[in-house]
């Protein structure tokens, strides 16, 4: 999948404007919160915030320098999760969980050393996870898939668990994020 797919499904999911009460992200056009927004140079109304400023944001923060695009072109279903993941949560979440997954599947590091978790997708990463696939064999992606889409759901709770606010999303989060 190439990263502007990533992007068109993400931004399907997401959405148009939304400023819903109980999301501590405030106004959000194209999934992209007034914060990232104006991170990246975005200072007008985000309300009307252009497709294809949101674009380039997802591209360059969520896609290229995480390293989700680089794992996608691993694994193009991997990837994606990250990806959508990391737009939802933040890149260095489910970066880390990536990271994790990886250590707790290296069956105590007879099939590939242990990693880093730093949530710093690098050589070292992109490396365990080809050893990962390469050991692991034709269901690999889809036991990585679980890994990681577990770990985004007891999130999910945890959020509501410690934020009331939250449980206005709990459903649809894990209705629309996290896959079968």
């Amino acid at each position: 999948m190439t990263i502007e797919a990533m992007i068109d499904a993400t931004i399907g999911k997401e959405g148009g404007y939304s400023n819903h009460p109980a999301d501590k992200g405030g106004p959000t056009r194209w999934g992209i919160t007034e914060r990232v927004a104006r991170a990246n140079g975005y200072q007008g109304d985000m309300r009307v915030l252009p497709r294809e400023t949101a674009v380039a944001i997802y591209r360059q923060v969520y896609a290229i320098r995480p390293g989700f695009a680089a794992v996608a072109e691993i694994d193009a279903a991997v990837g994606e999760e990250l990806f959508d993941t990391g737009v939802n949560m933040g890149p260095s979440v489910p970066a880390t969980w990536f990271q994790q997954a990886l250590n707790a599947l290296n069956d105590g590091g007879k099939l590939y050393p242990d990693i880093k978790e730093d949530g710093d997708i690098g050589p070292a990463t992109l490396g365990a996870f080809r050893a990962y696939l390469r050991a692991r064999g034709s269901e690999a992606r889809a036991v990585m898939l679980r890994a990681l889409n577990g770990l985004q759901a007891a999130r999910y709770i945890e959020l509501s668990r410690m934020r009331a606010a939250n449980e206005a999303f709990t459903y649809g989060w894990l209705r629309t994020r996290v896959a079968m």
